[in-house]
């Protein structure tokens, strides 16, 4: 459908409600002439005539009394949408899908849900504990908690926190034929002793 249509069948509801081409033309903001052609546009394109005009008075045809039928349920979806929109501006909604690792999670997030929720009750968080670090846009996530050398350039980064150091143990035996790690990065490279806690998902909202 193109765009010049739409904007005519809503122009053709108003005429069909107000029975009137001088009140539908005031609640459209338009001149009665300009709306009296978009009308004639109208039924050209279509090849049917929607409405009956005399000098007293505007009724729908048959054809014109089906296409309303079709019309008013769309046209008040679209009007329920927009008001919608309209109440939602300003205001912040929806869900928000956060991955991060077990350490940020408890140490981070969890401590700051109570509060951020209360002020924003209408805010979902949805959390996935993953120290395997998806990728968060392959993964249509809208953010990742990460330590400062592990974000991808093409990323957006702020600091949520201080420094932390880590520490590396091992027997000396190994460190002999291995060269100790200088980053969490080059861990992967190491035989370590860890712990995977993948994809489980809290339902945050209940308790707070």
């Amino acid at each position: 459908m193109k765009r010049d249509d739409l904007y005519d069948l809503a122009a053709f509801a108003a005429v069909a409600q107000h029975r009137s081409f001088t009140r539908a033309a005031a609640e459209l903001a338009m001149s009665q002439s300009a709306l009296s052609h978009a009308m004639k546009a109208l039924e050209e394109r279509l090849g049917v005539r929607l409405l009956s005009r005399t000098t007293r008075s505007v009724s729908t045809t048959e054809a014109g009394e089906i296409l309303l039928r079709s019309l008013r349920p769309a046209l008040s979806e679209i009007s329920a949408g927009v008001h919608a929109v309209g109440a939602s501006r300003g205001k912040l909604s929806g869900t928000v899908r956060i991955t991060a690792t077990k350490h940020a999670v408890s140490s981070v997030i969890l401590p700051a849900l109570p509060v951020f929720l209360t002020t924003h009750p209408d805010i979902q968080i949805e959390l996935i504990t993953d120290d395997n670090l998806v990728d968060i846009v392959a993964e249509r996530l809208d953010a990742g908690i990460r330590f400062g050398d592990i974000v991808e350039k093409d990323m957006i980064a702020v600091r949520i926190g201080p420094d932390i150091r880590m520490s590396v143990v091992g027997a000396p035996s190994y460190f002999e034929n291995h060269p100790a790690p200088k980053t969490p990065r080059e861990l992967a490279a190491h035989r370590c002793i860890s712990y995977r806690l993948v994809k489980v998902r809290w339902p945050l909202r209940v308790g707070f």
